[in-house]
């Protein structure tokens, strides 16, 4: 059994899939501190607010033992009150948007720069099909 396991990963693909892995954490991280502490910023200046993410509606009575801000949502939150944390959602989907957007790029990057790679391939002659067609082709004249 432990033959297979190390035969498993050992696969390119399995190895390659835990270095994009790591790697999109990684990439992720970048992404959220863009967002949260470059773009929330800016929106929610225009919006009114400098911390977007603290945009709450409070559902049901705050929690009688709670002493803190009834405008700080973390708090709100840690005591136990029904929040509606819109703002925070609202920072989340920006930044999934972003990520994708990002990923989409790279995507699109990566898939222009192999065509490139495969196309003088092209240009050098025919592929190996197309010789051994030729050559059939002519075999048959003969």
């Amino acid at each position: 059994m432990f033959k297979d396991f190390r035969a498993f990963i050992a696969k390119g693909n399995v190895l390659d899939l835990a270095v994009a892995v790591i790697i999109g954490a990684a990439f992720a991280k970048i992404v959220t501190s863009l967002t949260d502490d470059i773009i929330m910023p800016i929106v929610g200046k225009i919006f009114g607010g400098l911390d977007f993410s603290s945009h709450f509606l409070l559902m049901g009575p705050i929690p009688a033992g709670y002493h803190g801000s009834p405008n700080d949502y973390a708090a709100l939150k840690k005591a136990g009150a029904p929040v509606l944390g819109w703002g925070q959602f609202v920072t989340e989907v920006v930044s999934f948007i972003m990520l994708a957007f990002i990923i989409f790029l790279m995507v699109r990057w990566a898939t222009r720069l192999m065509q490139r790679r495969e196309e003088p391939a092209a240009a050098a002659g025919p592929t190996e099909i197309e010789l051994l067609t030729e050559i059939r082709d002519e075999l048959r004249r003969r």
